[in-house]
């Protein structure tokens, strides 16, 4: 009697992955194999476990579908292959020259606010124009590892502070929506169901700028010390990196998005 066999591959076979991180792309099998350069014959065989990929077929298909690096190593081992990519700690000797790259960076953007942080928004350095707004706040929530989104949106973080709370929240959610659509993070989606649980403080009567601001970008508008501040966040991350470590990084910078803000930042010295 002949045994029947299946051409579906296993959930956690290379195949599977591949076909997982494509359709999450929304891609057909088609248009992977154009960008690839291989067929829609070949890519079919591959997800279903038919055929075998090479290492660098793998990496192809991986760079093809923007999977992230932590990821790729996973799709590498799933292949029967080593992880290409190394994940050392920020704290590691080896690391040296880029911790002292990224201090300088945030020294030198002073007095305006700069942080660094990693793939589940705990932050890894911050230079003093974060700690300025940090100033008052509970010691439990500054406790390490201090994390980005739960400070800014913690009903006794910063967020009664923040005077377009809404919206602001509404950006910050929105912006983890997609990474945990870009990336297979359970962390991630943990951080985001606590912080979109967090009860949302009213700011009734809230009083409008004397002179409208015609900002570039949704702002940020926190109060600090009595004084109505607005920034602009622009958020960097490393071109082509080689470390698991060095991927899941993210500079965040506040650029000051009106005059008033500028002029008291200036104001509070070296």
């Amino acid at each position: 009697m002949r045994m029947a066999t299946t051409t579906h591959a296993e959930s956690g076979s290379v195949g599977a992955l591949l076909r997982a991180w494509r359709e999450r792309r929304g891609m057909s099998q088609l248009e992977l194999a154009g960008r690839a350069d291989s067929s829609s014959r070949h890519i079919s065989f591959i997800e279903t476990g038919r055929s075998k990929p090479s290492q660098e077929m793998v990496l192809r298909l991986a760079d093809r579908l923007d999977v992230p690096v932590r990821e790729r190593n996973a799709l590498l081992l799933a292949a029967g292959y080593a992880p290409r990519y190394a994940q050392t700690p920020l704290d590691d000797p080896a690391m040296g020259t880029l911790r002292e790259g990224l201090e300088r960076l945030l020294t030198g953007y002073e007095p305006y606010p700069a942080l660094v942080v990693d793939a589940t928004y705990d932050v890894v350095a911050a230079n003093r124009g974060i700690m300025m707004l940090l100033e008052g706040l509970p010691e439990d929530l500054l406790a390490p590892p201090l994390n980005a989104m739960r400070i800014t949106l913690h009903p006794q973080g910063l967020a009664p502070r923040i005077h377009n709370l809404r919206e602001w929240r509404g950006h910050l959610l929105a912006q983890m929506e997609r990474q945990i659509a870009l990336a297979r993070s359970a962390p991630l989606r943990a951080l985001y169901e606590e912080v979109a649980a967090y009860p949302v403080p009213d700011r009734p009567g809230d009083a409008a700028p004397a002179e409208p601001v015609p900002y570039v970008a949704l702002p940020l508008v926190i109060e600090h010390d009595g004084q109505l501040l607005s920034f602009v966040s622009s958020i960097a991350t490393f071109n082509t990196p080689m470390d698991v470590t060095v991927a899941e990084l993210a500079i965040e910078t506040m650029l000051p998005a009106d005059p008033a803000t500028v002029k008291y930042l200036r104001s509070l010295g070296p």
